[in-house]
C-alpha cells in the first residue's frame, strides 16, 4: 500500500514539475518570440512610401563693395535643379507593446511622414565672375547646399507629405500581414493615424 502511494505521488509530483516546466519554458519561448518580432519590424527602419520629382530654376548673385564703397563686383549664375524628394516613415519610431498571452502586438504610435532623402543634381548657366569676386570651390559647394535646401522648402507645398499620410493605413496592414505570418496579431485599435490636410478650393 505504502508502495502504491509512493508510486502515485511520485507521478504526481513528475507530472506537475514536467507541467510548470512546460509552462514556463513556453512563456519564455512566447516572451522571447514577441522581442524578436518588435526588433524585427523595426530593422525595417525606413520605409519609402512616396517618390516625387522636381525641376526648379534658381537664381543666385552676389555683390561685393570695394574701395570705400565705390566700386561694385557681382557674380552670378542660374541653376537648374533636378531633385528626386522621398517620403516617408521612420519605423524605428514606431511605439509597439507585446500581449503575451493573446499573442498580440500592440502599436501605439505611428511616426508622421517625413522626408527621408532627397537627391539633387545641378547644372550652371549664365555662371558670370565678377572681376574682384570669382566663383571659387566652397562657393560651388554653399551653392549645392542651397538648391538642396530650396527643394526641401518646396516640398511642403508639392502634396506629397500629405500623399504619404494616405499611405500610413497601407504601412499599417503590411505590418499585420508580417506578424499574421508567425502566428501573431497586430492590435491597432487605439492608434491615432497622421491626418491629411484636405485643401477647399475655392
Amino acid at each position: 500500500m505504502d508502495l502504491l502511494v509512493g508510486i502515485l505521488l511520485g507521478v504526481t509530483l513528475t507530472y506537475v514539475g514536467f507541467t510548470f516546466f512546460y509552462k514556463k519554458n513556453n512563456e519564455q519561448k512566447t516572451e522571447k518570440q514577441s522581442v524578436v518580432l518588435m526588433e524585427k519590424i523595426k530593422s525595417v527602419c525606413k520605409l519609402i512610401s512616396v517618390e516625387g520629382d522636381f525641376a526648379e530654376i534658381y537664381h543666385f548673385e552676389n555683390t561685393k563693395y570695394h574701395f570705400l564703397n565705390i566700386i561694385t563686383s557681382k557674380k552670378k549664375a542660374i541653376l537648374l535643379i533636378n531633385a528626386k524628394a522621398h517620403i516617408g516613415y521612420d519605423l524605428s519610431q514606431i511605439k509597439l507593446e507585446a500581449d503575451n498571452k493573446k499573442k498580440e502586438i500592440i502599436l501605439t504610435h505611428f511616426p508622421e511622414p517625413k522626408i527621408l532623402t532627397v537627391e539633387t543634381d545641378v547644372k550652371y548657366y549664365d555662371k558670370a565672375d565678377g572681376f574682384f569676386n570669382k566663383f571659387d570651390a566652397a562657393d560651388l559647394t554653399g551653392l549645392n547646399k542651397e538648391a538642396k535646401s530650396f527643394i526641401v522648402e518646396k516640398i511642403p507645398k508639392s502634396g506629397l507629405i500629405d500623399s504619404a499620410k494616405k499611405e500610413a493605413l497601407d504601412t499599417i496592414l503590411m505590418i499585420e500581414q508580417l506578424l499574421e505570418t508567425t502566428g501573431w496579431k497586430l492590435n491597432y485599435s487605439q492608434l491615432v493615424l497622421p491626418k491629411v490636410e484636405t485643401k477647399i478650393i475655392n
